[in-house]
C-alpha cells in the first residue's frame, strides 16, 4: 500500500517485522506441543522459548542464497536457538507455518476494522437522531419522489453498517482457524494432537480436514465481507457527493480552514473525501475477486495465490480501515442545510404531494384511472413550467366535487409523511 493511504494499526499489524514475530508464534506452539507430548524434553523447550528469535538482515540473506523465506526464516531460528535448533518446524511444512500464522493477522486486522465500524456506526446512528424529523425530498431515479426524513436516510446507512458488522463476525469465525497437517494434510509426520494442542495455544481452531493449505474458500469470503463494507461505504459517500451538487446542495462533506478546492477556481468546494471512498471502494471490489480466483488451485496446492495474497491482504485492509475512518470524518462534520431541503421540497410546486392527491381521490369514490388521469394532467402541466399543482387541482371540477379547499389543502402537508418516523426509529433502540 502507498504511504498516503495507509494507517498506523494496519502498518504494525502487516510490517515485515510481525509477520516473522506470527511465524514464530506457530513455530513455538508447535514444539511447546511437541514438549507436552515428550517428544522435546521439556527442558530444552524452556531453551527453545527463552532464546529463538530472528533478525530480518539475517534472514534476507539466507534468502537471497536459498530463494526460499520460510527456509531462510526457520535457518535464522534455529541459529538463535544453537544446538537445540534442530527441533524448529518439527514435522512442518512451510504452509502450515504461513496459513497459521496468516490467520493471526487477519484476526487482529479485523479487530481493527470491527473497532473502526463501531465507531462509525455509532457516528451515523447519533446524526440520525439529529435529523429525525428533519423533512427532505425523497428520489427515485434521481428524480423527486415523495417528502421522507433526512433521519430516514441515515438509519437506512446505520442498518446496513449493522448487516456488514454481522457479517464480519461470520468471516471472523471462519477465518478463526489453523493447520499443522503437513505437506498433503495427512499429519504423516505430524499427528492430529499436535494440531490440537499448538493450535489451542495460538486461539484457533483446527481445520477439520486440509491439505497443503486452509482452503481459500474462506480467505475469499473474508475479502468479499471487505467489499461488501466498501460498497456500502460507498453508497453513503456517494449520496452526500449527490446532495453537495450546487443545485442541490441540501449537505456537505466538512471543509477545513485553510483549504483549497481547485487549483483554477477559487470558489471550488468539492467532495474531495467522498470520491475518494467511492473510489477505494473499487479497489475493494477488485481484492475480492483476485481473492476468488485464489480457491481454485491444482491438486493439493500450488502457490499461484501466494503472490496474490502478499498484495491483496494487507492492501483490503488498509484499504477498509481508512475508508471507515475517513467516512466517520466525513460524517461527523456533515453539513446538513435544512433550509435548502425544505426549499427543494417545493421546487416543484406541489408535485411531491401526487400520490396523496390521487389515492385521497380515490377514497372519495372516483375511478382509480380517472382519477389518475386528471392528478397526471394537472402533474405535467406544472412540470412544464405551468402554475403550482394545487392550484390547478383547485379548479378542477372532478377534484372539488369530491374534495372541500381545506382538504386539498391539508394533503399537501409535509408532516404527513413522517407520521411514522418514530415507529421506524424504535425498532433500533
Amino acid at each position: 500500500m502507498i504511504e498516503r493511504y495507509e494507517t498506523e494499526a494496519m502498518r504494525r499489524i502487516w510490517s515485515e517485522e510481525n509477520k516473522y514475530r506470527a511465524w514464530l508464534r506457530v513455530e513455538l506452539a508447535v514444539c511447546r506441543a511437541w514438549a507436552e507430548e515428550g517428544t522435546i524434553p521439556m527442558e530444552v523447550y524452556d531453551v527453545i522459548s527463552k532464546k529463538a528469535s530472528f533478525n530480518i538482515d539475517r534472514i534476507r540473506e539466507i534468502e537471497s542464497r536459498v530463494h526460499h523465506d520460510v527456509i531462510a526464516f526457520v535457518s535464522c531460528v534455529a541459529e538463535s536457538v544453537g544446538e537445540h535448533g534442530r527441533f524448529i518446524h518439527l514435522g512442518l511444512t512451510s504452509s502450515d507455518v504461513l496459513d497459521t500464522a496468516s490467520a493471526l493477522l487477519l484476526k487482529d486486522s479485523l479487530d481493527v476494522i470491527t473497532g473502526e465500524l463501531t465507531s462509525l456506526k455509532d457516528k451515523v446512528l447519533e446524526k440520525a437522531f439529529i435529523y429525525k424529523h428533519t423533512p427532505c425530498v425523497g428520489r427515485t431515479h434521481g428524480v423527486h419522489a415523495e417528502p421522507m426524513s433526512f433521519g430516514l436516510k441515515l438509519l437506512n446507512w446505520y442498518s446496513q453498517l449493522e448487516r456488514s458488522e454481522e457479517r464480519l463476525k461470520l468471516a471472523y469465525k471462519q477465518i478463526n482457524y489453523g493447520k499443522i497437517s503437513g505437506a498433503v494434510g495427512t499429519y504423516a509426520h505430524c499427528p492430529p494432537s499436535i494440531e490440537q494442542r499448538a493450535c489451542s495455544f495460538l486461539g484457533l481452531q483446527p481445520a477439520q480436514v486440509s491439505n497443503q493449505i486452509l482452503q481459500r474458500d474462506r480467505h475469499a469470503f473474508l475479502l468479499q465481507v471487505l467489499a461488501l463494507l466498501g460498497s456500502s461505504m460507498e453508497n453513503m459517500a456517494l449520496e452526500i457527493r449527490h446532495l453537495q451538487r450546487t443545485e442541490v446542495l441540501e449537505a456537505m462533506e466538512p471543509f477545513s480552514k485553510g483549504q483549497k478546492g481547485s487549483s483554477a477556481m477559487p470558489h471550488k468546494r468539492n467532495p474531495i473525501l467522498c470520491e475518494r471512498i467511492c473510489g477505494m471502494a473499487r479497489l475493494l471490489r477488485g481484492y475480492s475477486l483476485s481473492a476468488m480466483e485464489n480457491v481454485a488451485l491444482w491438486h493439493e496446492r500450488d502457490i499461484s495465490h501466494s503472490s496474490v495474497e502478499r498484495v491483496i491482504w494487507p492492501d483490503a485492509f488498509h484499504i477498509a480501515h481508512y475508508m471507515l475512518s475517513l467516512l466517520r470524518r466525513v460524517v461527523d462534520g456533515l453539513e446538513v442545510n435544512v433550509d435548502r431541503m425544505a426549499k427543494n421540497i417545493n421546487l416543484t410546486k406541489g408535485l411531491v404531494f401526487s400520490q396523496r392527491v390521487l389515492l385521497a381521490l380515490v377514497d372519495r369514490g372516483a375511478n382509480r384511472d380517472e382519477a389518475y388521469e386528471v392528478v397526471q394532467k394537472y402533474a405535467l402541466k406544472c412540470w412544464d413550467g405551468e402554475e403550482g399543482f394545487k392550484e390547478m387541482l383547485s379548479r378542477d371540477p372532478l377534484v372539488m366535487s369530491l374534495l372541500t379547499k381545506e382538504e386539498l389543502d391539508g394533503l399537501f402537508d409535509v408532516n404527513y409523511y413522517l407520521r411514522f418516523v418514530d415507529d421506524i426509529f424504535d425498532r433500533f433502540k
